[in-house]
């Protein structure tokens, strides 16, 4: 059977899930992600979550440029929506709107130092997850390597969650990568294909109303969902 054939035919088999459109909500931690994640299930979507990702090691494989292991999982396939990591880990964003060309893309974002401040009390100040992927992230690498050769007790995990780094006197270095991360975001969908991408400010009332609509999906002015209090 020729190769195209045998793909047609393949396809017929697959469930449903396997073949609609994909949405990645790629905003920067502690920017409502939860609360977009539960809109999406909540109107129908299957959404792979914060557990989802630790139970396959995505944020991990992401971290080493292993992304065909992440795209070939049965996992990854069993889902249709995707918050939390490592989808908006930077410049992957990028990758997933070349390799799903007919994705959707949602970016919430908010007052800068409101995120700082609800980064800090997330983990008392410490950081998010795990030590090393957090420093590629926000760029801290130079302290990461010198607390490495330097001393005995830094004991960094590979992909475990360890908050070895405090984050307190670094506020205007992650506000500098958050704004410049949102702006490079908004950027790139404005260059190649901004009707793919959804931006809302998180304080924005009208924000799950508008993200329906982009979505095609009903929404009453009043609906609201805010999943974390603690942003």
């Amino acid at each position: 059977m020729a190769r195209g054939k045998y793909l047609a035919k393949s396809l017929v088999n697959l469930p449903v899930i396997y073949l609609k459109r994909k949405i990645f909500c790629i905003s920067m931690q502690r920017t409502g992600t939860t609360s977009v994640g539960d809109f999406l299930s909540r109107h129908g979507y299957r959404v792979a979550r914060y557990e989802d990702s630790m139970r396959n090691n995505w944020t991990y494989l992401w971290s080493i440029g292993n992304y065909k292991k992440i795209f070939n999982s049965i996992a990854f396939h069993s889902y249709q929506a995707y918050e939390d990591d490592p989808w908006w880990m930077p410049d992957f964003y990028k990758y997933l709107f070349h390799k799903f060309p007919k994705s959707k893309f949602i970016l919430f974002h908010r007052n800068s130092d409101k995120w700082f401040d609800s980064m800090a009390r997330h983990t008392g100040g410490k950081t998010l997850g795990n030590t090393r992927i957090h420093s590629r992230i926000y760029r801290r690498m130079g302290d990461f390597y010198k607390a490495l050769d330097s001393d005995k007790g830094f004991k960094p995990t590979e992909y475990e969650v360890d908050n070895l780094f405090t984050i307190n006197d670094y506020r205007e270095h992650y506000i500098k990568v958050y704004e410049e991360y949102n702006r490079e975001v908004m950027e790139f969908f404005d260059r190649f294909d901004k009707k793919r991408l959804f931006v809302a400010d998180l304080d924005d009332k009208l924000k799950w109303v508008n993200l329906g609509s982009f979505l095609k999906l009903s929404i009453d002015k009043d609906y609201e969902v805010h999943s974390n209090k603690s942003i």
